[in-house]
Parts: C-alpha cells; structure tokens; sequence
C-alpha cells in the first residue's frame, strides 16, 4: 500500500510539473512572439505548446537544431511543388496528394505526432498559397522557420527553468513496454482516411483565389488530419466536434477577457492561464490522460482562434466569429467524411482478408 501511495503521489507530482512547464513555456513563447510581431509570430506559441503536450524528455542544444530542422525541411521542400502546380497543374497536384499520404503514413506508422502534423501544416500552407502569391508564401516559410526556431527556444527555456525529477530506481526499473508500430495495412488505411479528410478541402483551396486569407484554418485542416488516423471512426468523431467546442468555448472566453483587458500581459497571462486548464486534463500521472490528445487539440483550436484576433485589425469581433464559426463547420465535415470512409472500407474487411 505505501508502494501505490508513493508512485500515485510521484506520478501526480510528474503531471503537475508538465501542466506549469507548459503552461510557461507556452505563455513566454507567446508573449515574447507577440512583442516582437514577425509575420505568422504565432507559429513560435504553437510549436511550444505542441511540443511541451507531449512527455518528451528535455531537448539538448543539438537534439532541438535536429528537431527544427525536421519541423521546416518539409515546408522548404514544399516551394518544389508550386511550380508544378502553376504551370503543370494536375501533376502538381498529383505530387501534392502523394506528400500528403507520406506525411499521413509516416504518423500511421507510428512517427512522431508532432513532426507529423508540422510536415502536414507546412505541405498545405505552403502549397495552396504559392500557387497564388510567391510573397505570401515565402512570408508563410520564413514565417515557420523563425517561429520554430523560437518556439524550440522556448521548450528548452521551459525544460530548464521547470526540469524533470530526477528518476528514481523504482521508475527507472518499471519502463513501460514499447508499443508495437500498426500494420502496414492499418497503417495505409488510417493514412487514406487521413488523405480523404485533408485532400478536397486542399483543393478548393488551391482553387480558391482567397486562400492566403484562410492561412490559420489550414492549421486545424493539418491537426484533423492528424486526428483521423485515430482507429475508431466514433472516437475520432466525437473528438473533433469535442476539441472544436471546448477550444473554441475557451476562445470565447478569452476574447471577452482580452476585450475588458486589451494588453499583452493581459493576454499572455490569459494564455498561461489557459494552459494549466486544459493541461490538467492532457496529463495523467507519468504519462497522458487517455484522451490528452483530444484536450491538446483542443487548446490548440483555442490558440489559433484567439490569436488572430488579437494581432488583427478592422471588424476584429466579426472576424473572430467568422473563424470560429468556420473551425466548427470544418470539424462537422471532418467527422461525416471519417463516417463516410469508414462506411465504403470498414475495418472488419482487413481482418477477414488477414483470416482468409
């Protein structure tokens, strides 16, 4: 008994350091974005608390250049295809769908979450606004690269300011085991799924002459993505809608806080504050809450509303609403095209052909 007690209570104490180190790392990399108001600044808050979401161990000087590199290789190499999309136009498209599905594959496969929605996010971004100004989508690349490098920055100002507890001999011992990686039949049904998901709302982007004007809608497109390569079509479903609603609501809220108390302190406490609600609910013990990725995409949701809102300038009340509005229509699609998929390639039919 004294045992349980003692890892409920380490386990709880571990939680509790991630939620403020999130929360920190988050709120300084948003605040420090904000003062210093590069274009797409934003990105360095969401490259923060994407990372500091997940229980990795604390990046090294080295392992953080390695993992920024791998965060903004896949939006540089993206510019390759935008000439195939301006003068050879369904081949370039055809590049763009084969992009998406490696990206989709290597997260199915068991990639790392993190890297994965980023080379989604950078694929997109770069693609559907290049095809329509080469301005726009060198200010989205550099954009990436510079809020990388900050948001890196700041996950390793957070590690070290709120470092991890030294690991004991009973943790050290008690490793969880490894996961096994999903079948490569698994693994290229979820990426088509993923694929089905992301592919038409890429295109009417590609087609739409407005796309720059909907850059950060293609940041919850790359996290829905991400999403559906969830195994079961009702989990996934229900946590679009669920991630929308409660982030959105968080946004909401926000805005009217940021409307009393129009300040950056104001909103990067607000930010802080944010985090440590929903971090409460994406950490659990030594580990993640069972649905931690379904809060993480929440408070991402919340950021990615709010922001803009923030930084933007005319009818910023309408604007938000709009956004917000959009975000709630896209997770309804994105939950009907899973059901939909799932209906025309349910996943009984990969077993029985594995039985025959």
């Amino acid at each position: 008994m004294a045992a349980t007690a003692t890892t409920i209570t380490a386990g709880t104490d571990i939680a509790s350091r991630r939620i403020l180190r999130l929360a920190l790392g988050t709120a300084l990399s948003m605040a420090f974005s904000q003062l210093i108001n590069w274009p797409m600044s934003f990105m360095a808050a969401v490259f923060t608390m994407f990372i500091l979401a997940v229980p990795l161990p604390a990046p090294t000087l080295k392992s953080g250049l390695k993992f920024t590199l791998a965060l903004v290789a896949p939006a540089y190499a993206s510019v390759l295809l935008v000439p195939f999309l301006l003068h050879a136009r369904w081949a370039g498209i055809l590049l763009v769908v084969i992009a998406l599905f490696s990206s989709f594959y290597y997260s199915a496969r068991g990639g790392s979450p993190v890297i994965g929605m980023f080379m989604t996010l950078g694929l997109t971004m770069v693609v559907t606004v290049g095809s329509i100004s080469a301005d726009i989508m060198l200010m989205v690349v550099n954009g990436i690269a510079v809020g990388a490098l900050a948001g890196i920055a700041f996950v390793i100002i957070a590690h070290a300011l709120l470092p991890d507890f030294p690991p004991t001999t009973k943790t050290t011992a008690a490793k969880p085991p490894a996961t096994a990686k999903p079948s490569l039949a698994t693994a290229r049904r979820n990426a088509l799924r993923s694929l089905a998901v992301v592919l038409p709302l890429v295109i009417i982007f590609l087609f739409s002459s407005s796309s720059a004007a909907y850059v950060v809608i293609m940041i919850k497109v790359a996290s829905m993505g991400q999403q559906a390569n969830s195994a079961d079509s009702r989990t996934m479903g229900r946590e679009q809608i669920e991630s929308t609603v409660w982030g959105g609501l968080g946004a909401i809220v926000g805005f009217q806080i940021i409307s009393i108390w129009p300040s950056l302190l104001g909103f990067s406490l607000f930010i802080g504050l944010a985090c440590l609600i929903y971090g409460g609910r994406i950490f659990q013990g030594a580990g993640m809450h069972p649905r931690g990725a379904m809060w993480s995409y929440a408070l991402l949701t919340m950021i990615i509303i709010l922001t803009p809102a923030v930084t933007g300038s005319g009818d910023v009340s309408a604007a938000f609403y709009t956004r917000l509005m959009l975000f709630l229509v896209i997770a309804v699609y994105g939950t009907i095209s899973v059901t939909v998929f799932d209906a025309f390639w349910p996943v009984k039919s990969q077993a029985g052909r594995r039985s025959c």
